[in-house]
C-alpha cells in the first residue's frame, strides 16, 4: 500500500485546522440553543424540550420489531440511549452547519433553522399539544442561528479579507473566545438550571397518602430474609420496573387534574384528585408484569397498591353492554385499551393513588394509574391517567394494538431463578436455588426444579399473599464441583402448567422454561 506523501498529510492537517473551528462553532451554537430551550421547557412542559420532542417522535415512528429489540437489548437504559443518539445526531448536523457557514453563512444558518424546525414540528404533532409547547423550539430558533452567525463572523475576520466577514481583525479573536466561552458556560448553566427546576417540580414530599378504609394485614417476612438473592416479597418503589414511551416523566398538577369517564356510558363523570382521595380507598396486593418481559426477565414487580376499585366508577357511570373495551388516556394523549370483560369478571382492577404505603410516584403514574391483575401492562396499566372511555375494539384502537400487539394480553404463568445467577461461580456445598413464580388471577400451586436434566423436584414455597401476587420459592441443593444446568417451571391453582414452548415477547408475551448454567468450584 502506497503511503501518503508529506504534502498530502500537510494539506489534510491544514484543512482540519481550517474547518474544525467552524464545526466547533456549530456545535457550541446548537448546544447552547438546546440547553436554553430545555430550561424554558422545564418551566412550561418538559416534554416540549427539543431533544425530547424529537426523541418521542422517533419512538412513535419506530417499527414494533425494533422497539421490542431495543427493550430486550437495553432494558430501562433504552431512553438514555435514544436521547443520547438524538443529541449526538443533532450535534453532528450542527457541526456540518458550522462548516457550511464558512463560505455560505446563509446555508449554514438555514440548516440550523431547519434542525430547530424539526423539533418544533415534533412538539406540535404530540397528541395533547398546547400552543406553549412550541415556545422552547422558537427560543432555540432564535438563539441557535444568532449564535452561529456571531461565531462565524468572528472566525471569518481571523482568516482575513478573503472571507465574507466585515469584522475588525483586531477584535475577532477576542470576540470568538468570548462568544464561545459564553455559550459554553451559559449552556451548561441553562442545562443545569433546567434539570434542577424539573426535579424541584417533580417533588411530591408535601402530599400524603390518605389512610385506606379497607386495609390488609402486614406482609410477612419473605424468603429473601433466610435466602439472600431471592427477590424481596415486596418490590421497593425505587426498584420497580418502568417501561413506557415517556422520555421525560410528566409533571402533573394534582390541583388542576381530573379523571373523566365518557363514551358508551349512561352518565358521564368527572373526578378531581380530592374526589378520589375522599372515596373509600382499599389496599390490594398485586404483581405487575410487562409484556416485554422475556423468560427469566426482570420486568415484573410486586407491590401493595392503595386505590379505588374500578368497578365502583364503572358502575356509577353505567357501562353499555355493547362496550367491549375501556380506553385509558394519559395526560399526553397516549391510549391503552383494556378488554371490558376483564374489568367485569370480579378481579380487583383499581385506580391506584398509592404504592407501598406512599403516594404514587411520578415515575409510576401520579396522580392516578390503572392496575389490573392478570393483564400485561400494555393493555391495562395506563399511567398519568386522565380519561376512561367505554368503546369497542371495532371503533377504536390504542397505541399498542395499532402496532399489531394482541388486544387481550393475559399474563402467562411463568417462573424465574433469582439465585444462583446464570453463569455464576459458586462454592460447593449446601446452597439454595430460589426465585419467584407468578400466575396472576389464578395463583401458584407448586414450583418444580430440575438439575442436570434429572427428575423434577418440588420446591418449597414462600408466603401466600394471594392469587394476584407472585410466590417465592426455593430448593436446597448439595452443589458438587462442575458445570450444572438448572431449570424451573410453575403450576397454577387451576392446573395451568408453564409451557416449555419458547415464544418471543411479540405479540402477546413470552413463554418457555428458564434454564441456567452454574459453575461450582
Amino acid at each position: 500500500m502506497k503511503r501518503p506523501s508529506r504534502s498530502t498529510l500537510t494539506s489534510a492537517v491544514q484543512r482540519l485546522r481550517t474547518y474544525s473551528p467552524y464545526a466547533l462553532a456549530g456545535v457550541l451554537a446548537a448546544s447552547a440553543a438546546v440547553a436554553v430551550a430545555h430550561l424554558v421547557a422545564s418551566l412550561l412542559n418538559p416534554q416540549s424540550s427539543p431533544v425530547l420532542a424529537v426523541g418521542s417522535k422517533v419512538i412513535d415512528s419506530t417499527p414494533t420489531p425494533v422497539k421490542v429489540w431495543a427493550i430486550e437489548k437495553f432494558g430501562s437504559a433504552d431512553k438514555v440511549i435514544l436521547i443520547g443518539s438524538v443529541l449526538a445526531g443533532t450535534l453532528v448536523l450542527a457541526a456540518v452547519a458550522g462548516i457550511l457557514a464558512r463560505k455560505r453563512p446563509a446555508v449554514g444558518i438555514g440548516l440550523t433553522v431547519f434542525l430547530v424546525g424539526l423539533a418544533g414540528a415534533a412538539a406540535l404533532t404530540r397528541p395533547q399539544v398546547e400552543l406553549l409547547d412550541v415556545v422552547p423550539a422558537l427560543v432555540a430558533a432564535v438563539l441557535g442561528p444568532l449564535s452561529l452567525w456571531w461565531l462565524v463572523r468572528a472566525l471569518g475576520a481571523l482568516e482575513g479579507p478573503s472571507t465574507a466577514s466585515d469584522a475588525e481583525p483586531g477584535s475577532s479573536r477576542r470576540g470568538f473566545l468570548i462568544g464561545s466561552g459564553g455559550l459554553l458556560l451559559g449552556g451548561a448553566a441553562a442545562a443545569g438550571a433546567g434539570q434542577w427546576i424539573y426535579k424541584s417540580r417533580s417533588s411530591l414530599s408535601n402530599i400524603d397518602l390518605p389512610q385506606a378504609a379497607k386495609t390488609l394485614p402486614a406482609l410477612p417476612d419473605g424468603l429473601e430474609v433466610a435466602h439472600p438473592g431471592i427477590s424481596s416479597l415486596t418490590t421497593p418503589n425505587g426498584k420497580f420496573y418502568r417501561v413506557d414511551t415517556k422520555l421525560s416523566v410528566p409533571i402533573v398538577d394534582q390541583n388542576s387534574w381530573s379523571l373523566k369517564v365518557d363514551g358508551m356510558v349512561d352518565k358521564e363523570l368527572e373526578f378531581s384528585y380530592d374526589d378520589l382521595r375522599d372515596m373509600m380507598l382499599e389496599e390490594f396486593d398485586i404483581t405487575m408484569t410487562c409484556v416485554s418481559n422475556e423468560v427469566g426477565g426482570k420486568y415484573i414487580g410486586a407491590a401493595r397498591w392503595t386505590g379505588v376499585p374500578l368497578s365502583k366508577i364503572l358502575d356509577e357511570a353505567g357501562i353499555s353492554e355493547k362496550s367491549d373495551q375501556l380506553i385509558g388516556t394519559d395526560v399526553d394523549g397516549f391510549k391503552i385499551g383494556t378488554p371490558m370483560k376483564a374489568l367485569r369478571d370480579g378481579r380487583q382492577a383499581i385506580i391506584a393513588l398509592g404504592m407501598n404505603g406512599k403516594i404514587l410516584p411520578r415515575e409510576h403514574g401520579f396522580p392516578a394509574r390503572m392496575v389490573v391483575p392478570g393483564l400485561y401492562g400494555y393493555v391495562s396499566a395506563t399511567k398519568w391517567l386522565t380519561r376512561l372511555t367505554a368503546t369497542t375494539f371495532a371503533d377504536d384502537k390504542s397505541y399498542w394494538t395499532e402496532r399489531d400487539w394482541a388486544t387481550d394480553g393475559p399474563i402467562k404463568i411463568s417462573s424465574r431463578i433469582d439465585t444462583p445467577k446464570g453463569l455464576s461461580a459458586i462454592d460447593p456445598g449446601r446452597v439454595a436455588i430460589g426465585g419467584v413464580a407468578w400466575a396472576q388471577n389464578e395463583g401458584i400451586e407448586r414450583v418444580e426444579v430440575r438439575i442436570d436434566g434429572g427428575a423434577w423436584q418440588e420446591a418449597e414455597l414462600g408466603p401466600d399473599v394471594g392469587i394476584n401476587y407472585w410466590r417465592q420459592w426455593y430448593l436446597p441443593w448439595d452443589a458438587k464441583s462442575g458445570s450444572h444446568q438448572v431449570a424451573v417451571r410453575a403450576f397454577g391453582m387451576n392446573g395451568t402448567e408453564q409451557t416449555a414452548v419458547r415464544k418471543a415477547t411479540f405479540p402477546d408475551g413470552s413463554s418457555g422454561i428458564q434454564q441456567i448454567v452454574v459453575q461450582v468450584a
